[in-house]
């Protein structure tokens, strides 16, 4: 029970959400005196952080699970605690309303106040990005985008920030906009494999739309090939690998134009287009990982849906290699 408190409730499992959320009101009942005004030394329980941050993953689990009751205890708790005017606390609230919401008018009424709350105080932070998610659950993404722009203008290196505004800027096509975000979380976690195998995927995905298709693609396996650097057994950066060197050596063998001329290709680009022999000596790499991964998860008998993904690309492969 205390790991699962102390994980980030987003990386919960249903099940491991489940577990939580059922054990809050002994957990309430154990910790009832920490937010006493006044704590009394012998029979109150140490405050702490972690307490208060097992209440937010706690008010976080029982919302996603939905226990309501138990999800406003937490809040009372927090707010008991910080005060109801804590932007922090404010944010929370407004998690819970929307998740009380009953139809799209009271959603439409969650968004006047917390337009309201940041005409008197626009730098809180919390409630700007409650605002930003439930334009987005009601579908203005332009208006989405337009307020993480406005935040990022006055926190411009909140990172949870920049990945969202990359996937609206991805969920609308527009991918060089989606690139420069991701750009920027790299120049403050220079060493997050998962951003450098996500702005793989969206060159890999945006090459055929752009006029350096080939930069575009050259790019993409380095990115990959970096994730992998950074995180060796990154299934997701050497699955993405895999489809850019394919892709990649299969234009470059269709074109028919030597290495050489391949070379300044790319224009926008600094380093040039692989040789179709680097590329699938990278594919080859891929390829037997790949095979590795999905050989264990059959032994272990855990077919995930990564895994079924990963058959499917192999046996695509196969028979492309048999024709």
């Amino acid at each position: 029970m205390s790991t699962l408190l102390s994980t980030p409730p987003l990386r919960h499992s249903h099940s491991e959400a489940l577990t939580t959320s059922q054990q809050a009101g002994k957990y309430i009942q154990q910790n009832s005196f920490s937010s006493a005004p006044i704590p009394i030394p012998f029979f109150s329980t140490p405050e702490s952080t972690e307490l208060w941050s097992t209440y937010e993953n706690l008010l976080y689990s029982c919302l996603r699970t939905g226990d309501d009751k138990a999800a406003h205890l937490c809040l009372e708790k927090l707010g008991g605690r910080f005060g109801t005017n804590d932007e922090r606390v404010m944010g929370l609230r407004g998690l819970y309303q929307e998740a009380m919401a009953e139809d799209p008018s009271a959603l439409l009424q969650m968004l006047r106040e917390y337009d309201e709350i940041l005409t008197e105080n626009p730098t809180f932070t919390p409630v700007r990005k409650r605002r930003i998610a439930l334009l987005q659950s009601l579908s203005r993404e332009s208006d989405a985008m337009n307020a993480l722009i406005e935040l990022l203008d006055t926190s411009p290196t909140d990172i949870e920030s920049w990945a969202e505004l990359c996937e609206l800027y991805v969920s609308q096509g527009l991918y060089q906009q989606a690139e420069f975000c991701l750009e920027e979380i790299l120049l403050s976690t220079p060493n997050a494999w998962n951003v450098q195998a996500r702005l793989g995927e969206i060159l890999y995905t945006s090459a055929s739309a752009t006029q350096d298709q080939l930069g575009s693609l050259a790019e993409s396996v380095r990115r990959f090939c970096r994730s992998i650097e950074l995180c060796n057994g990154y299934v997701r950066g050497y699955y993405g690998l895999k489809l850019a060197s394919d892709k990649l050596t299969g234009i470059l063998s269709n074109s028919g134009r030597a290495d050489s001329q391949m070379s300044n290709s790319s224009r926008n680009y600094e380093l040039a287009v692989p040789s179709v022999e680097v590329l699938q000596k990278l594919s080859e790499s891929a390829t037997s990982m790949l095979a590795e991964v999905a050989r264990k998860a059959s032994l272990n008998d855990s077919r995930s849906p990564d895994i079924a993904f990963v058959e499917d690309l192999l046996k695509a492969s196969t028979m492309n290699r048999q024709r």
